[in-house]
């Protein structure tokens, strides 16, 4: 029986998480800044808004330094907690890091203005995050330490209450359950809870993502058993592949012994400036819409589906996406049931492509595949197949150390790589995680964007595309009127093209 009857904690994901499930991490400072002040004076638990992709897609895609980001954020929000999603060894990266950048990382973060560090490794071996934990903590940030939460034939509730306790002597200040694909079930969520609260002294932080529809109850039996926060988006950017509603959890609580005690008036207003700003994002919009209760079986996100999709057309064998779907599980079976979370998902998702388009499984066999397999990412949670394993070891050797142990301290190697193009540690640290991407905003920094013509971003057909993409609006009413031939520069390089009726 439940006996916490504390307020329920909010954390507000709309300023990383939302954007970064419906409108492809494409917000900009510019559109955080003029609510800011609302959002600090409601009184979250704490405001996710940095790591994850943000840092990737400010310096790609909309010419924007991430560390700055958070600077003038916090200018505007002192009051309220800053938290950020941190990949472990990965930081804000795709690879494994050496240790040394890792806790520059980690610091600087810190020093920026980060307060929470939200800590996850993909694989749920807890090795990749013991530097970044060690280093936050040092640092003065609260950690949560991240159970990847996934189903399987090897994952269950002793071993998550395993991982929690590992959580715990690891010195973390509160642990989180991370549903990412949105796979929990009310029949799940209430008895896990329940049962980490008997053994586990740690607050307790539920993520989970709309996705499958769940969420709604999810939260609820989550809120029955005793868990101390849970995150959520403002309504306006909710539901879909983001999160649950905001304010129906500050509602559902009002009047209880849960009581959020948050402004649903003050909540509405917020929830309203981001029904104008969305509409600047419409060409971002995610093209999952509603729910996908077929996630339960396949465990496939959505994120994960529409890149595998994109792959194929790239392909012209977009008829082949039912076979891929059927795929997946298979391959996720033969690498020992890792969690479907960045990077697993990809590197499951493309060998997956790879072995249906190549009508041969495993004829070819992505590095990231083979890497995973030998041991660079993590120890895997199951067996593997054995004849996949044969098939790479008999290149290389296994290695069961943690991945980071095999890697020479690179910090001086990189200030010496970018030189005085670099103008601070912070510009370091983002060569470091995105050489080539970095190069280029160092060059393009604080100038502004080229604006694309009407259908650039569609009509160049590549990633990648200017940040600055128009809405799709004015390239409709071109085409209606016949063909019309625009110039567009990409990255400096100027294409012709035209633009007529379908």
């Amino acid at each position: 029986m439940n006996t916490n009857t504390n307020p329920l904690k909010i954390t507000e994901v709309v300023l990383r998480d939302a954007h970064q499930s419906l409108l492809a991490t494409r917000m900009k400072t510019a559109d955080m800044l003029p609510i800011a002040e609302k959002l600090d004076a409601v009184g979250f638990f704490s405001l996710e808004m940095w790591g994850g992709a943000t840092f990737d897609s400010c310096i790609r895609f909309l010419n924007e330094d991430p560390w700055e980001r958070v600077r003038v954020l916090k200018k505007k929000m002192p009051k309220t907690p800053f938290q950020m999603l941190l990949r472990g060894q990965n930081c804000v990266g795709y690879r494994h890091y050496a240790d040394d950048i890792v806790e520059r990382f980690v610091q600087k973060s810190a020093d920026v203005g980060i307060d929470i560090f939200r800590i996850f490794d993909a694989l749920n071996d807890l090795r990749n995050i013991e530097v970044a934990v060690k280093t936050a903590k040092k640092a003065g940030g609260t950690v949560e330490g991240c159970i990847s939460y996934t189903v399987s034939p090897v994952h269950n509730i002793p071993l998550y209450k395993d991982m929690a306790k590992r959580i715990v002597d690891m010195g973390c200040d509160i642990l989180c359950i991370k549903d990412m694909a949105g796979l929990l079930t009310p029949q799940v969520a209430g008895p896990l809870i329940t049962e980490l609260k008997k053994e586990i002294p740690l607050p307790i932080h539920l993520h989970s993502h709309a996705t499958t529809g769940l969420a709604g109850m999810n939260m609820q039996a989550a809120i029955n058993a005793g868990v101390d926060m849970v995150d959520t988006a403002i309504s306006s950017l909710s539901m879909g592949t983001s999160h649950y509603p905001t304010e129906c959890i500050v509602a559902a609580t009002q009047g209880t012994p849960r009581d959020s005690g948050l402004d649903l008036e003050l909540l509405e207003e917020i929830s309203a400036y981001f029904k104008e700003v969305r509409k600047h994002y419409a060409q971002y919009e995610s093209n999952f819409v509603g729910v996908d209760i077929n996630i339960l079986q396949s465990q496939i996100p959505g994120g994960m589906i529409s890149n595998m999709e994109n792959q194929l057309r790239e392909q012209n064998a977009h008829d082949k996406l039912d076979e891929v779907l059927k795929e997946v599980p298979r391959v996720r079976k033969d690498l020992g049931y890792p969690p479907l979370v960045t990077p697993t998902s990809q590197i499951v998702g493309s060998q997956a492509t790879l072995n249906v388009l190549t009508g041969e499984r495993y004829k070819i066999i992505t590095k990231e595949t083979r890497e995973c397999v030998l041991g660079k990412y993590g120890k895997l949670p199951g067996e593997l197949e054995p004849e996949l394993v044969q098939k790479i070891a008999k290149e290389e050797k296994l290695i069961d150390c943690r991945p980071a142990d095999l890697l020479d301290p690179e910090w001086e190697k990189i200030s010496a790589e970018v030189g005085d193009r670099a103008k601070s540690d912070e510009d370091r640290l983002t060569y470091a995680m995105f050489p080539k991407v970095a190069l280029k905003f160092f060059e393009t920094r604080g100038k502004p964007l080229p604006e694309a013509a009407p259908a650039a971003a569609s009509a160049n057909g590549k990633k990648g595309a200017p940040a600055a993409a128009p809405s799709a609006a004015p390239a409709a009413s071109a085409a209606s009127a016949g063909p019309a031939v625009y110039e567009v520069k990409v990255n400096g390089k100027p294409y012709t093209v035209e633009v007529g009726p379908a």
